[in-house]
This record gives structure tokens, C-alpha cells and sequence, in this order.
């Protein structure tokens, strides 16, 4: 009496012990307690429909057997021919390509053709064959997945001999799997950024979306469901018109196409660099250059076509057009708005107006300029101060008070403190010149001249004149001087009056 089916179970338990574990028919046939002939069939039918181990995942019992025990074709099989699976991978990444349609006009060219079962069970099995990871479908100039290769590549300093090691950006688009690659100098952020828009000059266009992983430069806070992206990071994606969709922590499978990238430009372009020597960035990318080329137009086995060709015909024309102006890269800082309404950036102060102050800004700093923003609203704008240590501040922003002291000069101070006395310009010229900047001197000066609103000129010119004597150096020395009266030893003596001479005036002599 014949023997009947296994069941699937049985069936993966003989696929599982061969394909995985090596073991002979007859030993599979001890194991599971079936005869050797019945062992070696089920391996023959699992070969001829190209299966191995581990099965697709998506292959479930009943397609496992369509797979094994086919259906009798009940036409000749030149009438019911088997798909061209690589051709209908390439369509179904395009847009709004679904499966049934595919196999709607399979059937319409062959009419006795095989069912849509049969059709999208014999579809999963060549794609997780041909690439076992590749599970998720990318429409054409949807998305673009990049990340930093772990291999770096040497660059030595031609004036000190040091190494420094380049990394290498990687990029690749998600229906042609079209490459991009370029050695920067570290993963810092604006690295990143300028290869991102070398990027999209490369590819002529721009994605949708751009897949990165979470590092630093691309993402603040790594998570699962509402990831913090670098705020210059998504400016940059604010000005080409794309989203940022970074991968889930430790999820590698969400930038699948960018790991695969990054393993052939390993081989194709570092490996093949590993004997040479190279001085400088610029020598490293034009070497890499040529071959990324070779890269994008080698033929893949599976596709029957170039990355080059697939982007052409299922990413090129999806892209979004390039903005009129690449984009700039600026850092944004927070900052606490100081008392005297300035506020620092890389070792310069720049001004804000004074009713911002002890509030928190956010600065914008570019190479060659400064904006500073308070709820979403420019507020101020400087050129950027290329020294350090230095102030830079606009007249309107401050207080009219401060504008009216900040007009001073010490050539100003000096010529209206000589008015009130030559001690009192002489006062006012140490005190300047005993500061590091004649500047730091300016209050104590305006103080002193303050004073002539209280007290005459010649007073005031006495104290400075014993504040020179005495080395007092601030207003304060000077009031108190004026307040003791200790001014007054110093006054200048009124000249006597002669006696009046008169024929008809007797003397002081005439009474002796």
C-alpha cells in the first residue's frame, strides 16, 4: 500500500536536517522514521523548485506545498511560461505597481498562463532567494538611505607625516540601489552636512525622504518613535524639500540597501585603494571617483542591469528638482542674553537689543555671519567677527543712555575736562592711561566731569589736583575730597592789592 503525503511539518523537518545540518538521506530517513527513497524524493522536489534552508518567512504551508506538488498544467508548459522575476521586481518599484496588476497583464499575454496564487507565491521564493534580506519595496526617488562605512582610509600630511584616517560617506537610493561615495574628513557635523549636498548634486535631484542612522550629527535623540534630529539637519532638509526618517535604534534591517552599499564600496573602492598613498582629501575623492563609476555601471547578476540603468529609468525621473542655491551650512547655539545685551559666539560678543536681556536666543552662525532669533523671530544680524575677544555692537540696540556714553572719546573727554582745568585733564589722562583700554576709563572720567554741576570749576581742578598728589583714581576719592573741603589747601592764592597812590593821601607812615 502507497504511502501518503508527509505533512508540511515533516516535510521542513527533512529540508532543515539536510540543507542545514548536512546530514546523508539515509540518516534523515533513521532520524524521522521514513524510508530513504521517500527522503530523497521530497529533496528532489525541493531542489527543482529551489528551495533550500532557511525557507522565506513568508512562505507559509500551503505555498510550501504549490511549491513542492504543482498542479498538472492541463496546456502544453510553452503556454503557461514562468515569469521574468527580475522584470517584475524592476516594475513593482515603481509607482502605484502593484502585484495583481503585474499578473493581470502576464495573464493577458498569456491567457492559460499560471494563477495569482501560483504567481506571488513563486514571486516571495525568488526574492528571498536572489536576496534574502531585501523585504521591504522602494518606489523609484522615494528614498535615499546613507551612513559612514566602519573602513577608513589613510591620508597622510605631506609637512608632518601624521595619519589621519578619512571616513567614508555612503549612499544609496532604495529602488536602484544607485550608489554614492566620498571620503570626509571625521563624522562631525558639518562633514555630513556638505556631503549630503555634494549628494544631491550627484544624483541631479532630491528624494522624498533621506534614511540615516542615529548618530550624532544626525540625531540628538535616539528613538524609536519620535527620534530629535540635529536642528541644522533638518534646516538642510527644510531647504531641499525633503523629510528625514531616521532608521529605529539597533534595527539594521530599516537601512538595509545602505549596509549592502557600504559593504560593496568596502570592496570596491577601499580595498582597491589599500596600496596607495594619498596627501590630502581632495587627491582621495578623485581616485574614488573613477571608481564609483564602475561601481554604478557593473552589471548585477540578478537584474540584468547596471545600478546606473535602474536609476535612469526608476529613480531619475522621480526626483524632485535641486534648489536654485545649495545650501549653507550653519550651526545653531542657545544662549542666555547677558546684562550688558550681548551675547557670545566662538570667543566674540555680539550685540541684541537691550530689552532681550537675561532672555534665551538662538544663534545661527554661518562663516560669515551671525543671526540671532527670539521666538522664531530674527532680531539681530552681524557680520561675523573673524578675531576674538572683541565686541561687536550696533548703536540701536542699546539704550539711549549707553548710545549717548558710547559717543565719547578720549580725545572728547580730555578736551572738556581741559575747560574745567588742566588738573582736571590731567586727572582724567591717568586714569586712562592706567587702564588696559583707555575705554575701561571712560565712566570714571564722565563721573569726575559730572561733578562740575555741583561744585565750581576751580574747586573741582583743587581736588584733582590733590587726587594727582594722593594717587586716587575714581570719582569717588574726588567727591569726598570736595565734600571735606580738603580742596581748598590747594586753591590758588587771590593776588594782594597794592595801595592806592595819591598825592593828597596821607600814607600809614604819616601817623608815626
Amino acid at each position: 500500500m502507497p504511502t501518503g503525503r508527509l505533512n508540511m511539518r515533516r516535510i521542513r523537518d527533512v529540508l532543515r536536517l539536510k540543507f542545514a545540518h548536512g546530514l546523508s538521506e539515509r540518516a534523515i530517513a533513521k532520524s524521522l522514521g521514513l524510508g530513504k527513497g521517500s527522503v530523497g524524493a521530497y529533496l528532489r522536489r525541493a531542489r527543482d523548485a529551489g528551495l533550500g534552508w532557511p525557507l522565506p518567512k513568508c512562505l507559509d504551508d500551503d505555498g510550501l506545498e504549490l511549491l513542492l506538488f504543482p498542479a498538472s498544467p492541463t496546456v502544453p508548459d510553452p503556454n503557461r511560461p514562468v515569469p521574468d522575476w527580475s522584470l517584475i521586481d524592476k516594475e513593482l518599484r515603481k509607482r502605484g505597481v502593484t502585484r495583481m496588476l503585474l499578473w493581470q497583464e502576464y495573464r493577458e499575454q498569456h491567457p492559460d498562463g499560471f494563477g495569482y496564487t501560483w504567481f506571488c507565491t513563486h514571486f516571495d521564493v525568488w526574492k528571498g532567494r536572489v536576496r534574502p534580506s531585501m523585504r521591504q519595496t522602494h518606489m523609484g526617488g522615494e528614498k535615499v538611505f546613507v551612513d559612514f562605512s566602519g573602513d577608513t582610509i589613510d591620508i597622510v600630511d605631506p609637512d608632518t607625516g601624521e595619519v589621519h584616517a578619512a571616513k567614508l560617506f555612503v549612499a544609496a537610493m532604495g529602488a536602484s540601489s544607485y550608489t554614492y561615495a566620498e571620503a570626509v574628513a571625521s563624522e562631525g557635523l558639518e562633514d555630513w552636512i556638505g556631503a549630503h549636498t555634494r549628494m544631491f548634486d550627484y544624483f541631479g535631484g532630491v528624494t522624498k525622504a533621506v534614511v540615516p542612522d542615529n548618530l550624532k550629527s544626525a540625531v540628538t535623540k535616539p528613538d524609536r518613535h519620535d527620534p530629535g534630529l540635529n536642528r541644522t539637519y533638518a534646516e538642510m532638509a527644510e531647504h531641499y524639500g525633503t523629510a528625514i526618517l531616521p532608521a529605529r535604534p539597533y534595527r539594521p534591517k530599516d537601512k538595509a540597501k545602505v549596509e549592502v552599499a557600504v559593504q560593496v564600496s568596502q570592496r570596491w573602492i577601499i580595498a582597491r585603494l589599500r596600496n596607495r598613498r594619498f596627501f590630502s582629501l581632495a587627491e582621495l575623492n578623485a581616485a574614488i571617483r573613477p571608481l564609483l563609476g564602475d561601481l554604478n555601471t557593473r552589471v548585477m547578476r540578478d537584474y540584468n542591469a547596471s545600478r546606473a540603468d535602474l536609476f535612469a529609468t526608476l529613480d531619475r525621473p522621480n526626483l524632485a528638482p535641486l534648489p536654485m542655491d545649495a545650501y549653507v551650512f550653519a550651526r545653531w547655539k542657545r544662549a542666555r542674553v547677558a546684562p550688558d545685551y550681548h551675547i557670545e559666539a566662538d570667543g566674540c560678543w555680539y550685540s541684541v537689543p537691550f530689552g532681550l536681556i537675561r532672555q534665551l536666543v538662538d544663534l545661527r552662525i554661518t562663516q560669515t555671519t551671525v543671526e540671532i532669533f527670539h521666538r522664531g523671530k530674527r532680531v539681530a544680524s552681524h557680520a561675523r567677527n573673524p578675531g576674538r575677544r572683541s565686541h561687536v555692537t550696533v548703536p540701536d540696540h542699546m539704550p539711549s543712555s549707553h548710545r549717548r556714553y558710547a559717543e565719547w572719546t578720549p580725545a572728547r573727554i580730555l578736551a572738556s575736562a581741559e575747560k574745567l582745568g588742566p588738573s582736571v585733564a590731567a586727572f582724567c589722562q591717568i586714569v586712562m592711561e592706567n587702564r588696559p583700554h583707555p575705554e575701561q576709563g571712560f565712566r570714571t572720567c564722565l563721573g569726575v566731569l559730572s561733578l562740575a554741576k555741583s561744585y565750581e570749576a576751580d574747586r573741582l581742578d583743587a581736588a584733582c589736583r590733590q587726587g594727582v598728589a594722593i594717587k586716587a583714581r575714581s570719582v569717588g576719592s574726588i567727591r569726598s575730597i570736595l565734600t571735606t573741603g580738603l580742596d581748598q589747601a590747594f586753591l590758588e592764592p587771590e593776588p594782594e592789592e597794592l595801595p592806592l597812590q595819591h598825592p593828597n593821601i596821607r600814607g600809614q607812615n604819616y601817623y608815626h
